[in-house]
């Protein structure tokens, strides 16, 4: 194959133009990355577009891994570092020759890397960059976790080493000068950060311990690990986040900061005791994705126009709402990241604080110290502040200094946990807060979940519950006429049939009649009558359209929405 750069093979088949290529290569200059990656991440050219490409002009063939299963064995003919390295992953090797999965075929350093490695020839496929990422890291990193779990056996001997490692890279995970328990951690957060999971669970039981991930919101069972190493992998990890690995029986918190994949992963460590020794969960939070957009978090239509109304408002209090884990932070993120402007004073007050974002002045709460949400919404007040964010309203003095902030001229964003928008005007006032206020300072509740995107790698026809569609809205004819979709499962979804997620919304915005209605403490079916006249939409007619164009599934709607929903809703 001739050697022939990225930029002119493009431009040579017309794929992209010369001002395209230079401004791809000025932001290359900066960034460093691949020029194929700049192409992609500026919009110039989908992944798929640059596969077609480079299929057609090399004739190299394209490889869908997300279908395909790599032999373990394949883990002991290419290393790791290579893999890494230069984004490739063996998937067949012969006698003769080495198949190599690569995301750039241009890139022939790494072809002569793999020659000279295994004294083979190397034949080229090309696959998406995630699918080669996905399975280097099942690849190797289930390797590294066992590895390192059957020398940590070999080496327990009732005493622990707890050694100061200052490393904040966890991609080195093959080093055979790094102890078994930091490279066991390692393998564990480097698997949690491939798999895009929110948080890690390492559980004691009472023969082992069991490593879970929550994954799209759903646990799954990833390592078992033996008892003999319990002691070696909570002292690494109590170590990480410089909490006391003396201290066993009250629980602690602390973070750490790690890189893995060129990812800045904030990862917040509480330990628990039980009785079987200490829990550990990890929260991991990517600081390099702190720029959500409203297409990122699912918002479109009705609900878009909703809320842009509402975080254009000057003053009032707007107030996101769901239960734990349904989305509310990325939401207050996404609004604080469309306010955040040099023209306005923008204060947060967040317990913990969970991404650093330029240009705001974010207080982090410390109850130890008297900081708490109320005596530091009192201090703001102080600071001539045009937005104050709030990251949750826990109490009713919260609630109220919040309420009267907003009816002195400023706009107040902040969470609360409640099942759906209506039944937080009901928990606003069960917290202390006074109808009058309510009325007077609220303007708009948005009330959010979460749902498991089905995977596009699997998907396929199927029939729904009828019974669920019913419930939904759906009419016999359309249950009889439409066509479903869900996930089968495969590679690419960990075999759940779905991968990642959306969020889907009810916007209540208070108009006169509502906040009349609020004032008078007004029955609640009087409420509920002047929020539909008002062109109230509940969460199930947006679960509905998501159903509809098979983003999710009817089953998924049942299993987050129902759980909760107040029957108003559902």
């Amino acid at each position: 194959m001739a050697y022939k750069r990225l930029g002119d093979l493009l431009t040579s088949i017309g794929v992209i133009n010369e001002d395209q290529l230079k401004q791809a290569l000025e932001i290359q200059k900066k960034t460093k990355k691949r020029l194929g990656m700049v192409l992609i991440e500026s919009g110039i050219l989908t992944e798929d577009q640059l596969i077609e490409a480079l299929q057609m002009q090399l004739g190299v063939d394209f490889i869908d891994l997300a279908a395909y299963s790599i032999p373990p064995e394949l883990s002991q003919v290419v290393s790791v570092n290579i893999a890494r390295k230069h984004t490739v992953v063996p998937v067949k090797v012969t006698q003769d020759e080495v198949v190599l999965a690569m995301v750039d075929p241009l890139n022939f350093l790494a072809v002569e890397e793999v020659k000279a490695a295994t004294h083979k020839r190397v034949v080229q496929v090309i696959a998406r960059q995630a699918d080669v990422e996905r399975a280097i890291a099942s690849l190797y990193g289930k390797k590294g976790a066992v590895q390192a779990i059957e020398e940590l056996e070999r080496e327990s001997s009732g005493t622990v080493s707890y050694s100061t490692v200052t490393t904040t890279r966890i991609d080195e995970v093959d080093s055979a000068s790094v102890a078994p328990s930091i490279r066991l951690v390692n393998s564990i957060i480097e698997r949690a950060v491939t798999e895009q999971a929110s948080d890690i669970h390492i559980e004691p039981r009472e023969n082992g311990m069991v490593v879970r991930m929550r994954i799209d919101g759903v646990m799954r069972v990833i390592y078992d690990i033996p008892k003999n190493s319990q002691a070696s992998v909570t002292a690494r990890i109590k170590i990480m986040a410089n909490l006391d690995i003396a201290e066993r029986r009250v629980p602690q918190d602390g973070r750490a900061l790690v890189r893995s994949r060129n990812l800045n992963i904030d990862l917040r460590i509480s330990t628990l005791p039980t009785i079987y020794g200490e829990k550990i969960v990890i929260r991991l939070l990517n600081r390099s994705n702190t720029a959500l957009t409203y297409e990122k978090i699912g918002l479109f239509g009705n609900n878009l126009t909703k809320f842009k109304s509402l975080i254009t408002n000057r003053s009032g209090v707007v107030l996101l709402v769901g239960p734990t884990g349904s989305g509310k932070t990325s939401s207050l993120y996404t609004m604080i990241h469309y306010l955040n402007t040099e023209e306005v004073n923008l204060v947060t007050l967040e317990d913990p604080v969970e991404y650093n974002i330029e240009g705001i002045n974010q207080v982090q709460i410390n109850e130890k110290t008297g900081l708490t949400f109320a005596s530091g919404l009192r201090s703001i007040l102080r600071q001539d502040p045009d937005i104050i964010a709030v990251g949750e309203i826990r109490d009713g003095e919260t609630a109220e200094i919040a309420m009267r902030a907003a009816i002195t001229g400023h706009l107040v964003l902040s969470t609360l946990h409640t099942n759906d928008a209506l039944s937080t005007i009901d928990r606003l006032i069960d917290i202390g807060v006074e109808p009058y206020l309510i009325a007077s300072a609220v303007n708009g509740i948005i009330s959010q979940r979460l749902l498991r995107k089905t995977c596009t790698h699997c998907q396929t026809e199927y029939t729904p519950d009828a019974n669920v569609l019913r419930a939904m809205g759906f009419t016999a004819d359309e249950i009889e006429n439409k066509k479903f979709y869900h996930g089968t499962g495969c590679a690419y979804c960990n075999n759940s049939g779905y991968r990642g997620r959306i969020a889907v919304f009810e916007i209540l915005i208070f108009n006169n009649e509502i906040k009349q209605l609020i004032h008078d403490r007004a029955p609640r079916t009087e409420l509920i009558a002047a929020i539909e006249r008002s062109g109230f939409e509940p969460i199930t007619v947006n679960c509905r359209k998501l159903v509809e164009d098979n983003t999710t599934t009817a089953e998924e709607v049942f299993r987050v929405i129902n759980t909760t929903a107040d029957t108003h809703s559902l």
